[in-house]
């Protein structure tokens, strides 16, 4: 089995709990407007690698990750675009006794069956927005096959952490924001939910890869907003670190 990925990162602290090694895989169909990682969209503009040869890397810090209680992350761009390479990787870290998370935008849920599904101890849910035309605008993609995502893993129970980047004049509305949480606690697998403020580190790469970067004029959130919506999470009962 092979695929396509974009780049690893060994000692993440942000990708999940514990220290992890996470693994950035090409491809993605979303096309956001903040994304720091254009260069992983084209899954053939990754290198071509083997799930035996990732799973060799993986094995040789497979102690160091349990000492740190870590594990694998599958990231990306979207991890689901190759759902038969993520799901031999997964397997392969639940054999060595390996945490795994996904971290996944949900839109292409339906690509991730009940046994990739099965090997994954955690979702990375990233929800950009919570009302259609917001999330149109900003993605370039339909909502609904995101939060069938969110409700099928409620289902299954599933732990989540929900992640929400905040982008001012855009995703900030407060109302929507509320909705987003109300509809996070009713899932009843949202173990925690991060909010994200807006930076433009990937600002460079859009340059260099001669696309239009259309936030250059947008800056981070204030403490205060980033605050302020955190707490909206946290009043409808969930954890916010």
């Amino acid at each position: 089995m092979s695929g396509w990925i974009h780049s690893v990162e060994t000692g993440g602290t942000v990708d999940g709990p514990g220290i992890r090694y996470v693994l950035f895989m090409a491809g993605c169909p979303l096309r956001c407007r903040y994304c720091h990682n254009p260069d992983t969209w084209h899954m053939h503009d990754g290198t071509r690698t083997t799930a035996g040869e990732v799973l060799d890397d993986i094995a040789a810090t497979a102690g160091f990750l349990r000492h740190g209680r870590g594990g694998v992350t599958l990231s990306g761009g979207e991890p689901l675009v190759q759902p038969e390479f993520a799901a031999t990787i997964l397997r392969g870290c639940k054999a060595m006794g390996l945490h795994t998370a996904l971290d996944t935008s949900g839109f292409l849920g339906a690509h991730a069956d009940d046994h990739l599904l099965a090997d994954v101890d955690l979702v990375l849910l990233d929800i950009k927005a919570f009302r259609e035309s917001t999330y149109r605008a900003l993605t370039g993609a339909p909502l609904r096959p995101t939060l069938e995502f969110a409700e099928r893993l409620s289902l299954l129970n599933k732990p989540v952490w929900l992640r929400y980047v905040l982008v001012p004049g855009i995703t900030d509305d407060p109302d929507e924001i509320a909705g987003l949480a109300e509809f996070a606690a009713g899932l009843g697998v949202v173990s925690r939910v991060d909010v994200l403020p807006f930076h433009k580190l990937g600002e460079h790469k859009w340059r260099a890869l001669g696309q239009r970067y259309t936030l250059a004029n947008t800056e981070p959130p204030s403490p205060d907003l980033t605050a302020r919506v955190r707490d909206i999470f946290r009043t409808a009962g969930l954890t916010v670190p």
